[in-house]
């Protein structure tokens, strides 16, 4: 992946879900995900290919972490040992059932992935810091992937290599040949088909609305919070579908029943799966108000200002962790980042320690510390009323002409937002103040 390449979510739908990758040279990746639904008889073939392919990288995963731990280089024929030589062996040789491609695949994923790791000690991976791979487990997320030469499109399906026809749900055409798909079976027992195509040009940006033509229109700070999702500087309030909490009785209740079952039995299977299946709604519905709040965000303004919230450190509150992680804030920024790098849209990153519910929407003057109750208050300068959260929300669209900064990157290549000089007149113990009184 190059250096400047920006990974962007584009659509959601249940059967799709749709990414992008754009190059400097403007040549996007897009990947198409489809619903599929396997026949009771490819159950099994499906299952050997997933338990193979997650062997070959367990084992693979071994000899590395052996080598690392005598340290001693890499074997450099990795693939004839835990592919080639395994077939040969009565522990292995049932590797041989599936499709040579998958084993494959899964070898050069877990080789992706470790050089990962070590580029990303060292610095040379940008972004955020990656962690060691992990050896895969049977009860956990499956997933394959095959290469061109190993499955064909169809109107209706897909053929898989060593397994057949597979139902699929084409909600939208391909737009061009695919490069490979990934076979994806997540922990509620729902199968995807994940395809990686090629689109030549870019998507031109949506249009915006005739009342929004002026410049200044088009812009909008997004103030972040749990009573409200959000808080728009128009003045519109996003009421927080708190969707987990909907759900948590249930989910308490599944979490009771799965407890009470007896290990390695038919039933705890059964019960967990259930659970699963509701955790996977939670988060379906989760996903899908943030794809729809995000596109119209988007698509209705020119300018975006959001606050750089530290999410992990807000989670860390004993009292709000779930509310917080139910809310979604670091999904929503993420989306928000994607979608105006792929519309072309500014977006500002405000720094976390700008203080936009102090400040005074209209004057501009520095109101002092405010309790979390406060929900209301009144300029000591010009005697203006703000709703506090919609004042917040102006002074995140205005933080850039206030001097602010914009988005920026540290030296790992990360997002982050730059520091800001404090204001001399941040303390409310001021001489002008205490005049008013």
């Amino acid at each position: 992946m190059s250096a400047s390449s920006v990974i962007c979510l584009l659509h959601f739908r249940p059967s799709m879900v749709v990414y992008v990758l754009y190059h400097a040279d403007q040549v996007m990746k897009a990947r198409y995900n489809y619903r599929i639904y396997p026949k009771y008889h490819q159950l099994q073939p499906l299952a050997k290919a997933m338990g193979c392919g997650r062997v070959v990288w367990n084992d693979a995963l071994w000899l590395y972490k052996k080598a690392e731990i005598e340290k001693t280089d890499r074997p450099k024929n990795i693939s004839s040992v835990v592919i080639t030589q395994a077939k040969k062996t009565e522990a292995r040789k049932w590797l041989s059932e599936v499709s040579s491609v998958v084993l494959q695949q899964s070898l050069r994923d877990l080789q992706t992935a470790w050089n990962n790791y070590f580029d990303s000690k060292k610095g040379k991976r940008k972004g955020k810091e990656v962690g060691k791979p992990k050896f895969k487990k049977k009860s956990s997320r499956q997933a394959i992937r095959f290469a061109l030469n190993a499955f064909t499109v169809h109107s209706e399906s897909v053929k898989l290599a060593k397994i057949g026809h597979v139902k699929m749900v084409v909600s939208r055409p391909l737009p061009s040949s695919p490069s490979s798909v990934t076979i994806i079976k997540d922990c509620a027992g729902r199968y995807f088909a994940s395809f990686v195509v090629e689109v030549s040009q870019l998507i031109p940006p949506p249009s915006v609305p005739p009342n929004r033509g002026d410049a200044e229109g088009r812009g909008v700070g997004i103030d972040l919070g749990l009573t409200h999702f959000c808080i728009l500087s128009t003045g519109e309030k996003v009421e927080n579908p708190r969707l987990h909490k909907k759900m948590l009785k249930r989910i308490k209740k599944a979490n009771r029943k799965l407890a009470k079952a007896k290990k390695d039995s038919k039933r705890r299977e059964r019960r967990k799966r259930k659970l699963a299946k509701l955790h996977a709604k939670v988060k379906d519905q989760r996903t899908d108000f943030l794809h729809k709040l995000t596109t119209r965000l988007v698509r209705e303004n020119q300018t975006l200002a959001v606050e750089d919230l530290n999410v992990a450190g807000l989670i860390k509150n004993r009292k709000l962790s779930r509310a917080i992680s139910d809310a979604g804030w670091a999904k929503f920024k993420a989306l928000l980042e994607a979608k105006c790098d792929k519309y072309g849209k500014d977006l500002i990153i405000v720094d976390r320690y700008y203080p936009s519910t102090q400040i005074c929407s209209f004057c501009g003057k520095l109101g002092g510390k405010k309790e979390l109750d406060v929900r209301e208050w009144t300029c000591l300068y010009c005697n203006t009323v703000h709703d506090r959260d919609i004042c917040a929300a102006t002074n995140l669209l205005k933080y850039k002409d206030a001097g602010g900064q914009s988005e920026s990157q540290n030296g790992r290549g990360a997002s982050v937002s730059l520091p800001v000089a404090a204001v001399c007149d941040e303390t409310s113990t001021n001489y002008e103040q205490f005049s008013l009184f």
